[in-house]
């Protein structure tokens, strides 16, 4: 061997694919089980929404934006490796945003199908045009994203903690927690065996025997009980065994999102909020990577998932991706890049292919929902802990339009509460506004109010009195409007002089309200009580 090549520099090899990728793929895949699971059942079983148009257009182009998504991030860890020289680099973890997922499912999808329904729409044309409403919608977020990708950093500086944080665990408290709660209970047995057995991974944080897959023992478990014990009659219900049938589609891009673009207008309140999310979400998330060792470009990140929503819209696909809270906890199992390239293509073929819905239809909800409960508690208990002790109280506040929405999806159920009764407690007369109409007033918008109210309760516990009452102002111009607060059941904006009767009231009431709480605390901001200084515990 010459002097000059033994000289020469080792040449740097990035080990991407390790054992601790296995574990890192079965959390990451899962999550992204679950939530395609829980938006086939809500669109399926709460909404009877044709299952054929679910698995066979919806899916396809939402596992296609996990599958892109996820391949760039691997790429982006080869490339952060390959520059810092450090074969430790893991990859962001990338998937369907679970509370926009839900959430989009509950209050803009499901609720547009049975809108068309009652104007006069057959089904199946009634289902098309709620998946075109959906396409743009994600068309819409992705756009949106793209922009805001830009300037998240300003939307976290003017929006405090509280109110993006409170935002977010009141979804979690309300639609992915109480939610699945429900589909535990369902089939508590094998519900609780599962919730049982991710609290004792997750949350207790202890090792199963043999390191063995919480999340996967506990999907496992439940499911071969499931099938062994539900066919006996032991769960008190009744068996049906699953189709155990393929549902092929291929995510072609489409203009089809054209056609459901003014209706998905009508959904911004709900829609934007999500978007958002995800984008200040993306910034927390890429700081916890550069804390845990790993210095990606935010704006990186961000247009990665603006990109991988906007290419899901337009291939079918409705439902967002986002960057995965929890970076340094798959770093912490060893994972590198493979559980990301593992996910993308499990997901991302198994929505072309069929084989994802077979799984959604094959384990039992039950055995899927811990999960989610887990996410949710995570959510909330991050919120409560990420801002001032002294704003906890701003996050507490902020719950409560997320309490109200649920109650409206609940009411609003024809299965629960028929709808001519609905109709009726809209509009029963009183000594107050009618009960069912204000809470359908404070679900719609809900997540847009929530962070106005705890961003309004943060800067009221911070004695700034002024800027609380600007936040106030904000509120009374999109009460009037029905960008939040919207007197119709269905959440449409709308000029308030063209409502009639008493959902009139709503718009003129709750603005006047508004303005007036928001004079009381500018003139109060001038009072010496006000201007004492108080000392916020960190």
């Amino acid at each position: 061997m010459t002097q000059s090549a033994a000289a020469q520099p080792v040449k740097f090899k990035y080990k991407w694919f390790v054992a601790g990728d296995i574990n890192g793929f079965f959390g990451l895949m899962f999550d992204n089980l679950t939530v395609l699971s829980f938006l086939a059942g809500i669109m399926i079983f709460v909404f009877k929404y044709p299952a054929d148009i679910v698995y066979g257009k919806m899916f396809p182009g939402t596992a296609f934006g996990v599958l892109f998504g996820d391949l760039v991030y691997t790429w982006m860890a080869f490339r952060l490796a390959k520059k810092k020289n450090n074969s430790n680099v893991t990859a962001m973890p990338l998937g369907l945003d679970t509370p926009s997922t839900i959430g989009i499912a509950l209050t803009v999808l499901g609720p547009a199908f049975i809108y068309l329904k009652a104007q006069g729409m057959a089904v199946n044309d009634a289902a098309m045009m709620t998946w075109y409403i959906g396409m743009a919608t994600m068309v819409i977020i992705g756009v949106f994203k793209l922009v805001f990708s830009f300037i998240g950093g300003w939307v976290q500086k003017i929006v405090p903690q509280a109110g993006l944080l409170g935002s977010l665990a009141g979804i979690g408290l309300a639609l992915i927690g109480f939610v699945p709660m429900l589909d535990v209970f369902g089939l508590p047995v094998i519900g609780m065996i599962s919730l049982g057995l991710i609290l004792y991974t997750l949350v207790a944080k202890i090792n199963l025997p043999k390191k063995f897959p919480g999340v996967f023992a506990a999907i496992f478990i439940g499911t071969v009980l499931y099938y062994i014990l539900s066919p006996m009659g032991l769960f008190g219900v009744t068996y049906t065994a699953p189709s155990m049938q393929l549902h092929f589609g291929v995510p072609i891009p489409t203009l089809g999102f054209v056609n459901g673009f003014w209706e998905a207008l009508k959904y911004l309140p709900i829609a934007l909020p999500f978007a958002i999310l995800t984008v200040v979400g993306g910034i927390n998330v890429t700081e916890s990577a550069r804390v845990a060792g790993d210095d990606y470009k935010t704006r990186d990140i961000l247009l990665t998932e603006a990109c991988a929503t906007l290419i899901a819209g337009i291939c079918g696909g409705v439902a967002q991706t986002t960057p995965y809270i929890g970076q340094p906890a798959y770093k912490a199992m060893g994972s590198r890049a493979g559980y990301t390239v593992l996910t993308g293509l499990f997901i991302g073929f198994g929505g072309f292919l069929g084989y994802v819905s077979f799984f959604v239809e094959f384990i039992p909800r039950a055995v899927l929902a811990p999960i989610l409960i887990f996410v949710a508690l995570d959510i909330m208990v991050q919120a409560f802990r990420a801002v001032p002790v002294a704003h906890t109280t701003a996050v507490a506040f902020s719950l409560f339009p997320n309490v109200a929405r649920l109650l409206q999806i609940q009411m609003s159920n024809t299965d629960i509460v028929p709808l001519a009764k609905f109709n009726e407690l809209l509009t029963v007369p009183g000594k107050t506004l009618p009960q069912m109409l204000v809470i359908v007033a404070l679900g719609n918008g809900f997540i847009l109010t929530a962070m106005l109210w705890g961003a309004f309760a943060a800067k009221l516990v911070d004695r700034k009195l002024k800027q609380a009452s600007i936040y106030l102002l904000v509120t009374a111009l999109f009460t009037f409007f029905g960008v939040i607060h919207s007197a119709n059941p269905n959440g449409n904006m709308y000029f308030p002089w063209q409502l009639t009767g008493i959902f009139q009231q709503i718009p003129y009431q709750f603005t006047i309200a508004y303005l007036i709480l928001a004079a009381m605390l500018f003139f109060l901001s001038y009072t010496k009580q006000s201007k004492e200084q108080i000392s916020l515990v960190e």
